[in-house]
């Protein structure tokens, strides 16, 4: 007769030792897992793993294909899963492949740090952080900048290290394995990076295009003499020639006020004022009624971009240079993944570190340049703590978090997965998440040190140069580095670090898909170079729609929708089933597992965060970042209505893989309703799973629920002996209970 409640193996809090709960029933139908080595942590495991797949399983009974020729043989075959839990330890300590004899680890430990560095100093320290500090209240928004680091950045930052690193997959395969209902939260997580790397190497072939006219004899953005600048380009030093002489700077020349004002269709009215003859009231000053535009920017928006004049509508042709740039950086990334992370691991040792040296240049020359004091003054100088009260400010800073440190991506899930199981990634996550947020800091100090040069020389105000995005790292810092003696010099530095900090977080982006493409299909796994290539081709021919000449609105759709506030829905999404499924304690005795020790009162704000502050937190920013939703815009231009429909499916897009994951998961799952909500057997070690695979070629598995005796082999239950793994045989450390659940 089949038991009426299954038994249930918990991890107790205290020690770490697995207590047994068996239902008191007369037939006493229990199951008894094979004893565990007290000497290794990893046997408990494979304890918990193997009795939780026969509990779910009653259908199984063990059978041995071996023959037994004394009662000698009738033992369990413990003692040969701790030769090979020794065997793997002893692998570990080598250095040694022993997680998963497949998969890679990082040749030492330091390459992972490195890569996560690079991972985590992206492009949005360089033209996002330092200008909303300036936008919030300058050093006033490092309040609510730190605050939200360690109530949400931090805690997310180190589970998904944990993560990874304990179950030894990307998102792909890891999430499944928790939960059949949470199956599509990692694949939602992969669909993230692919998303932006489509767009974030036409940054860097932007960044390529600009290094590459770095080495001309004359830097081209710094001068409106060119065969590509437009009638409104304007540069500060021809304008002030012209004005000596009572003249007015217009399509390379000087021009008088009746001159000019026809240039608008206008008449004269004074000598500084034109007037519309069909309107005469209508009179504006002469310098207002044709646009400007610096030469830096004439260079961004038509010697690269070629943008003037397109539309949605309208896109224009391909612009070929960009494509040959685009094709150059995949390239680059493919021939660096292709040979695995280990190969990576040592090309992340350059673009992780040389940004930083770089940066001590540029600073190092930007604070003795004229005006450089202004700059750093707009930017940390003049706190005004007022701004505080604003739940914008706030809102900003949990944004900025969340993609400055990269969380929810699913990328720090996957380089963790490639760690040894005993590394210490606690420490790792809090020196990788405080480097990353110093470094931002940092940034900020270079950049406004160099715009406040740019204000004094153009007799205006900091705030008057100060932008966001990619207008701030390839029209107003380039223009900045052009009134510099050496030009050259200081602008091929400053794109050889944007080219750096790029790479390394396409690195991270790519190596994320890829390794979700060979956890779920693990025969591409000897074959993992070509599938890097394949899925390089692929996303550069994706993304050569942003190679047209009205490809900057491609790209501004996807950099303002593509990650957005799926990430953020993710990542509540991936702290409700982590925590509710598979458990704090269960976390805190895996740490141990682990041998990572930590203060008890780390271990409170672990659960404190985990279970309250930052759900609440992910929570008020997705509240508030649809309060303060505005369309989708690029300078003056804003999207059509149908363009702002396509950018929130491209958002949905990630999001949709939980609810159609979830559906997924319901249709395969074979068990009950309850068990779509517990984690598969396989969610452990990679190790683990490594001995029940060996295992199980070795021993058929058949459950009886109809004798009295559990597990018995078909050979022994012939001969009438015993099961093997009565609980008289149980070792001392599985401690016996009949409490009922």
């Amino acid at each position: 007769m089949k038991s009426t409640r299954d038994p249930l193996l918990e991890r107790s809090h205290g020690n770490g030792t697995i207590n047994h709960r068996s239902s008191n029933n007369n037939n006493n139908n229990t199951l008894h897992p094979p004893p565990p080595s007290s000497s290794s942590a990893t046997s408990e495991a494979l304890s918990k793993c193997l009795h939780q797949m026969l509990r779910e399983n009653p259908e199984f009974r063990m059978t041995q294909d071996d023959e037994r020729n004394d009662e000698g043989d009738n033992k369990t075959t413990t003692t040969q899963v701790t030769q090979q839990q020794q065997q793997q330890q002893q692998m570990e300590e080598e250095g040694g492949e022993s997680q998963d004899q497949n998969r890679e680890t990082w040749d030492n430990q330091l390459q992972f740090i490195m890569y996560c560095l690079g991972y985590a100093i992206g492009f949005g320290n360089v033209w996002r952080f330092p200008y909303l500090c300036y936008k919030n209240g300058g050093a006033a928004f490092l309040i609510p900048y730190l605050t939200v680091l360690l109530l949400a950045g931090i805690p997310i930052f180190f589970l998904e290290l944990f993560l990874g690193q304990y179950i030894s997959l990307g998102p792909a395969t890891l999430y499944p394995k928790l939960a059949p209902i949470f199956s599509g939260v990692g694949w939602g997580m992969v669909m993230i990076p692919l998303m932006t790397a489509i767009y974030f190497n036409v940054i860097l072939a932007w960044t390529f295009f600009y290094t590459f006219f770095s080495f001309s004899s004359v830097l081209p953005w710094g001068h409106c003499d060119n065969d590509f600048n437009s009638p409104e380009c304007y540069i500060k030093e021809a304008g002030d020639e012209c004005k000596k002489q009572s003249l007015y700077y217009y399509n390379q020349t000087c021009l008088n006020v009746s001159q000019y004002c026809h240039q608008a269709y206008l008449d004269e009215y004074n000598a500084t004022h034109c007037y519309n003859p069909l309107a005469p009231s209508n009179i504006k000053p002469v310098e207002t009624v044709l646009p400007r535009m610096t030469a830096s920017e004439d260079f961004f928006k038509n010697r690269m971009l070629g943008v003037t004049g397109k539309t949605w509508d309208n896109m224009g042709g391909m612009r070929w240079e960009l494509v040959g740039c685009l094709a150059l950086t995949w390239i680059i990334v493919g021939a660096c993944l292709a040979k695995g992370i280990r190969t990576t691991g040592k090309i992340v040792y350059f673009t992780a570190l040389f940004p930083y040296v770089v940066l001590i240049i540029l600073f190092a020359r930007g604070i003795t340049l004229d005006g450089a004091y202004q700059g750093l003054e707009f930017y940390l100088l003049r706190p005004n703590m007022t701004r505080l009260t604003e739940i914008s400010v706030w809102n900003d800073a949990a944004i900025q978090i969340f993609y400055s440190l990269g969380i929810c991506f699913g990328c720090l899930i996957t380089l963790s997965s490639y760690n040894k199981f005993t590394n210490n990634c606690l420490r790792d996550a809090l020196v990788i998440a405080f480097s990353n947020c110093c470094t931002s800091i940092f940034i900020g100090l270079v950049i406004f040190s160099v715009l406040g040069f740019l204000a004094k020389e153009l007799g205006v105000e900091v705030d008057q140069v100060v932008t966001s995005g990619s207008g701030l790292a390839f029209v107003v810092y380039p223009a900045a580095l052009s009134l510099l003696p050496f030009s050259q010099l200081w602008a091929v530095l400053f794109f050889m670090m944007l080219l750096t900090i790029g790479l390394g977080s396409q690195f991270t982006m790519v190596e994320t898909v890829a390794t979700a493409l060979v956890d779920q299909f693990e025969s591409f796994r000897s074959h993992k170079g070509k599938v890097v290539v394949v899925m390089c081709i692929v996303i550069f021919l994706m993304g050569l729609s942003m190679c047209l000449e009205g490809g900057i609105y491609m790209f501004e759709l996807f950099f303002f929708f593509s990650p957005g506030v799926s990430v953020i829905i993710l990542g509540l999404t991936q702290l409700i089933g982590v925590m509710g499924v598979f458990g704090f304690r269960n976390i805190m005795t895996a740490l141990k597992e682990m041998q990572i020790s930590q203060p008890r009162i780390l271990t409170w704000y672990w659960g404190i965060t985990w279970h309250l502050v930052t759900p609440a937190l992910l929570i008020f920013v997705i509240f508030f970042t649809f309060y303060y939703y505005v369309p989708a815009y690029w300078g003056d231009y804003q999207f059509p209505y149908e363009i702002q429909v396509l950018g929130w499916l491209l958002c949905c897009f990630t999001i949709v893989f939980i609810p159609v994951g979830a559906l997924w998961g319901m249709a395969r799952h074979k068990g009950s309703c309850i068990s779509l909500f517990q984690s598969s057997p396989e969610f452990c070690p990679a190790s683990v799973r490594q001995l029940m695979k060996e295992h199980e070629s070795q021993t058929r598995f058949r459950y009886t629920h109809y004798d009295n005796e559990s597990f018995v082999t078909t050979e022994d239950k012939a001969n009438g002996k015993r099961n093997p793994l009565d609980s008289n045989h149980m070792h001392d450390s599985l401690q016996m209970s009949n409490n009922e659940m």
